[in-house]
């Protein structure tokens, strides 16, 4: 056809019925003209052989820079980035443009194409069932998760096995340590019901790092010892090398995916609480499950069967409970009643919170927390705790260490702040010592806090008296229930009347 290029394929067809036909007939079945075929006579070569290499339309403006300069720079420094190359030729030579940049480039990666160091190569697997199960943590901070108006710094604790693709994934509040690992990790075994033969895991290089050779191998002893009580071997990649754990590293990002979407459907970030934000990841997990469900119950067949029981995933100290009505442990600083002054407790250190115990007999759970990263100590403050004393000294509410950490909610800070500037300052303080107390004896403090932010909202003090006669009743004016027992003796008629058994 005219206009179109005669290609290798129609002059093999033309030459082949060349061989028993005659010129017009076989440059009418190849699709050509019959000036065509005169001319394909006269030179049988095929298309591709007359094609002539392409030359180049403009001068090389590195011709002679690459091998001169170029090249001893990659050889003195093979990881360097071509950026940096660009960067330095530029300096050296004014006139060029930074055009080049692609030219370099390209040139760059076909030099060490054929002269360049070994590069590193990823072993696709073969993965039996039952047989690898994998950890990891992932950095969940781009989400922008917030719970009750406070941005939520944490992580996820993600475990998969690598046959059927189960996930399991965990709320991680603080950095990647051991506590972390074993809570997750058992979580995510009990949940599936079975134990893999084999447990690989990168997890512990951020909890080994700033650690003592004596503190790491305890560390190593307790991760060991964990692996052992489910008969699990324990291994780990090479430290750097994320696509060793390829496996899971995947997934944290088909994860995130999902996650993503589900708050874009869901229209927003915000989450009531920290138990509904894991439900919310709980969900999405359980949904990848379930369209794994074949594959899955498949290899619950090769699992290995659960303990009895789980095994600790704590740490224990012990701390003393000092004269400010509290105790300081990991840089942070928890109150507790005070009654426990001068005691010394045993305390269960969880990633999201503290079990306390005075001997073996349970007191209370406190929620975990962190000192910031900057080094200065954190607070855990429980205003309940310390408001007994406050009603006697507040004054000493002014300069209060952790006053800040002291209110329960921001409508209580933002009331001090308006009576502090409206008020004298002993006035300022025993006004708000008292509408904490009122907080806690009422048991209103949700509601008072309410109350209080209609006050600010109208520019207005809050008035103690009206607080309280809204907040009743007062304990004080309630009345008195006296429930009158009778005697003993009167119960011993009932047993004195004979009893008819029926045949």
């Amino acid at each position: 056809m005219p206009g179109r290029h005669v290609n290798d394929p129609q002059m093999r067809f033309y030459m082949k019925q060349r061989l028993t036909e005659g010129r017009a007939r076989a440059a009418a079945r190849a699709g050509f003209s019959l000036a065509t075929a005169y001319r394909i006579d006269a030179d049988p070569r095929l298309s591709s052989q007359k094609q002539r290499p392409r030359a180049r339309r403009r001068p090389d403006p590195l011709a002679e820079i690459f091998d001169a300069e170029v090249v001893p720079l990659l050889q003195a420094a093979p990881g360097i980035r071509p950026v940096a190359v660009l960067d330095e030729i530029l300096r050296r030579h004014a006139h060029l443009d930074r055009g080049v940049r692609r030219t370099l480039e390209r040139r760059i990666r076909a030099w060490r194409a054929q002269h360049g160091a070994e590069c590193d190569v990823v072993f696709r697997q073969v993965h039996e069932p039952g047989h690898l199960g994998l950890s990891d943590f992932t950095d969940m901070d781009g989400l922008g998760i917030t719970v009750d108006g406070v941005a939520l710094a944490h992580r996820l604790y993600h475990f998969r096995l690598a046959f059927s693709g189960f996930e399991h994934a965990h709320v991680i509040l603080g950095g990647e340590s051991y506590v972390a690992l074993a809570e997750g990790l058992q979580n995510a075994l009990w949940a599936l019901g079975g134990v893999p033969h084999e447990h690989r895991s990168d997890s512990l290089s951020a909890a080994f790092r700033n650690l003592d050779s004596e503190a790491r191998e305890d560390l190593t002893r307790r991760y060991e010892a964990l692996c052992a009580h489910y008969g699990m071997q324990p291994t780990r990649n090479n430290r750097g090398v994320a696509h060793e754990n390829g496996a899971i590293e995947s997934s944290h990002g088909h994860l995130k995916s999902a996650l993503r979407d589900a708050l874009l459907l869901r229209g927003s970030v915000e989450f009531e609480s920290l138990v509904a934000y894991r439900r919310f990841i709980d969900e999405i997990v359980g949904a990848h499950n379930a369209r794994q469900a074949k594959r899955i119950e498949a290899e619950r067949a090769f699992l290995q069967p659960l303990p009895r029981e789980r095994t600790t995933d704590y740490e224990e100290t012990r701390v003393y409970v000092t004269s400010s009505c509290g105790f300081t442990l990991r840089k942070v600083f928890y109150t507790v009643p005070s009654r426990l002054i001068g005691h010394r407790l045993r305390v269960r250190l969880y990633d999201d919170r503290l079990d306390l115990f005075l001997g073996a007999t349970a007191l209370m759970t406190l929620p975990r927390g962190r000192a910031a990263a900057n080094g200065k100590h954190g607070h855990v403050i429980d205003y309940r705790h310390v408001i007994h004393a406050l009603r006697r000294k507040p004054m000493a509410l002014s300069n209060l260490v952790y006053r800040d950490q002291l209110f329960p909610r921001e409508a209580y800070r933002l009331t001090f702040e308006r009576l502090c500037d409206q008020l004298p300052e002993r006035a300022a303080c025993k006004t708000m010592v008292e509408l904490l107390s009122l907080a806690h004896e009422r048991t209103c403090e949700a509601q008072l806090a309410q109350a209080l932010e209609q006050c600010l909202a109208q520019g207005q003090l809050p008035d103690l008296n009206a607080l309280r006669a809204r907040f009743s009743p007062d304990p004080a004016r309630l009345p008195q229930v006296r429930v009158h027992l009778p005697a003993l003796r009167d119960y011993e008629a009932l047993l004195e009347q004979p009893t008819q058994v029926s045949a």
